[in-house]
């Protein structure tokens, strides 16, 4: 038995029923896909349902207000996700008719549609056989062919992509490709994988020179850096509050906030009385009080957030306003809605 035919016989036997798997409409596929990036699928599945039920066509997101998207998105990270997603919507719709591209080639061209997700849509929802490759799949691919050329290497990417088309079932390549990342989520996992029990182990190279746990290679090109953000949660007589929205490139864009003042260290009340000065509120503020001493740790891939959160007694009312309820309806990054949540007025 080829290594295709084993991955698909354990499929078949050990499948998770997963919603997106019963249809091969391009739209959901591609939906799924690109919930699930950097996103287990036990956390990305409530979001499928969401997006599905809120926006049942392609033109139903394309014609969605880009706040209700990223407010649907809350809690997910990667927020470019959602504003790709949103404009591919809008472009399947304006440029394809509401149809999606039926060749690789084609899913291509979409924006935010990159090799793996492309490959996906075009042999699942098509039946084309193009090999996809993702973090599973390379981990598969590298433990039983013993490869150790590093993954996030221009010569590692176009080495595993060559390969994995070696390998794949090009009769059966909507189920073959599915069940070979399933595989690498279930069976071939990061920790612990089963291998004793693996239909795989009898030609496993790592596996046979014990370097399950060093395969497979990546180089560490991640520099963490550390940023420290204050917010400044505004309370006026009436007890309202002011949030902002983040403009141009970077993290959370698009996305509401308490205003923020950021700073190069931890500071103190004093220091930070001095650092909000620029807003002109100076004169109104009534007190400044520490809600969280220990900052909250925000990690993202290349940078950690050191977050704490400042209530601002002023003694005038906020020209914009808002009451404390109406926060929720606003999307947010998922540290300001826990806060948003856990305080009390």
């Amino acid at each position: 038995m080829s290594f295709s035919q084993k991955v698909l016989q354990w499929y078949q036997e050990h499948k998770r029923e997963l919603p997106w798997r019963n249809t091969k409409d391009p739209y959901k596929i591609w939906l799924s896909e690109v919930i699930l990036q950097q996103t287990r699928v036990v956390q990305g599945t409530p979001y499928y349902h969401k997006f599905v039920k809120a926006f049942p066509t392609v033109q139903d997101l394309a014609n969605a207000s880009e706040e209700k998207v990223l407010k649907l998105w809350q809690g997910l990270g990667y927020y470019s996700r959602a504003r790709n997603l949103h404009a591919t919507a809008k472009i399947v719709v304006t440029e394809y008719e509401g149809k999606f591209p039926d060749t690789y080639e084609g899913l291509k061209r979409l924006k935010g549609v990159g090799d793996y997700t492309a490959s996906a849509i075009a042999s699942i929802s098509f039946g084309i056989p193009e090999p996809v490759v993702d973090g599973n799949v390379y981990r598969v691919l590298a433990r039983y062919f013993g490869v150790e050329i590093p993954i996030n290497s221009s010569q590692g990417i176009k080495y595993f992509k060559t390969l994995a088309r070696e390998v794949m079932d090009r009769k059966n390549i909507r189920d073959y490709n599915q069940a070979i990342m399933e595989f690498g989520a279930i069976q071939c996992a990061p920790k612990k994988p089963y291998c004793l029990l693996c239909p795989l182990n009898d030609g496993c190279s790592a596996l046979k020179e014990n370097r399950v746990a060093d395969l497979p290679v990546k180089l560490n090109k991640t520099k963490v850096k550390q940023r420290y953000f204050n917010y400044l949660v505004f309370l006026d007589p009436q007890m309202r509050t002011q949030l902002e929205q983040r403009k141009g490139k970077g993290i959370w864009q698009n996305l509401y906030q308490f205003p923020l003042v950021e700073s190069e260290k931890l500071i103190d009340g004093e220091e930070l009385r001095t650092q909000i000065q620029a807003l002109d509120l100076e004169n109104q503020i009534k007190s400044i009080s520490l809600r969280n001493k220990e900052p909250v740790v925000h990690k993202l891939s290349h940078q950690h957030l050191h977050t704490r959160f400042w209530m601002v007694e002023l003694a005038k009312d906020l020209k914009e306003g808002i009451s404390w309820k109406q926060t929720i309806d606003f999307p947010v990054p998922v540290l300001i809605a826990d806060f948003i949540k856990t305080f009390k007025i």
